[in-house]
């Protein structure tokens, strides 16, 4: 069922014991949102908790450093920047959904509904919940809040950043954001060992389709060499789209069971969201996200042959 912003607030206010789900590899939008959202319901009185399936990246422990974990018996399930259960990782199956609070074209409606597809952030959504909520948003709140809109719209470069996400922005900073250093902190501040997974991650970049199409594979012997991980590959799918005459920049990541993720961006002339969808996936017109049960030059061989037929199909119509 669909529900507006208001509806959402009233329901959440009439429960309590809320489990609140982020998606696997999580980014800093579905944390934002889900540390922003636990906070709110805690000021109002409400026993909560954020869970994620993978393990959170130390550069967003501000979101969550000074809430102590509780244990306790879930009565009300909320899953925020979720499309679809599956993205989930290995939470998927394990609670029934009550909520769903996201803003993805592809989402499948799984659960009552807060859906505003033109937004470019969870957390651009989550701020409105939040104030209809009536709980006070301090600094630590509008750092959550804040953080989810800096990152899903590339530090608001992205063309779905609008008039209303720069209000918001705005009005976040006014109650506390710092946003130059979450700024810092999101897109400046390297590891050493992510720095070594960067320079094999380029090395490993090819072309296809006149160059029109960029793949960057990352292998779990990357890993190993570089002592990096999966939780420092965020930064790398954006890499693929920053080289000239790019039209379709896929990063393929190799999960340690031999099976692969696909990170897909793009720019306006290629929606994301479908060509993922081509696979089971989804996200957004220009990034977007699939998983293949193969290997990654499998993955790659099926991605730039779908590519292609994109490509050829937006040719012909011109």
């Amino acid at each position: 069922m669909r529900i507006d912003v208001k509806q959402c607030a009233d329901i959440l206010s009439k429960q309590d014991n809320i489990l609140i789900l982020t998606h696997a590899h999580p980014d800093g939008d579905t944390l934002g949102s889900g540390f922003a959202l636990c906070r709110a319901l805690m000021k109002i009185g409400k026993i909560c908790a954020v869970i994620n399936a993978d393990e959170i990246p130390k550069k967003y422990s501000y979101l969550y450093d000074d809430i102590a974990p509780i244990k306790f018996k879930q009565d009300y399930v909320v899953a925020v920047d979720v499309a679809t259960p599956n993205l989930l990782g290995d939470l998927d199956g394990q609670y029934h959904i009550d909520m769903c609070i996201d803003h993805h074209s592809t989402n499948t409606e799984y659960a009552d509904n807060l859906l505003l597809k033109d937004v470019p952030a969870a957390c651009q959504l989550m701020l409105e919940v939040i104030k209809e909520l009536g709980a006070e948003i301090d600094e630590k709140i509008a750092g959550c809040l804040y953080t989810g809109l800096t990152t899903d719209t590339g530090c608001f470069r992205y063309a779905s950043t609008t008039a209303d996400t720069y209000r918001a922005a705005a009005e976040l900073i006014d109650l506390g954001a710092d946003n130059g250093k979450i700024n810092r902190i999101m897109f400046e501040t390297k590891t050493k060992t992510y720095a070594r997974l960067e320079r094999l991650a380029l090395d490993s970049m090819r072309f296809y389709e006149n160059e029109r199409v960029a793949v960057i594979t990352i292998t779990q012997e990357m890993y190993r060499l570089t002592g990096s991980n999966e939780q420092e590959t965020e930064a790398i799918a954006p890499l693929t789209r920053q080289i000239e005459g790019v039209e379709i920049g896929i990063t393929i990541r190799e999960k340690p069971d031999g099976t692969s993720k696909a990170s897909i961006r793009t720019f306006e002339s290629v929606n994301a969201a479908e060509l993922a969808k081509s696979f089971g996936g989804g996200g957004h017109a220009q990034a977007a996200a699939c998983r293949f049960d193969c290997s990654v030059k499998e993955a790659r061989e099926r991605l730039v042959e779908k590519c292609g037929e994109f490509l050829n199909d937006r040719n012909n119509l011109c």
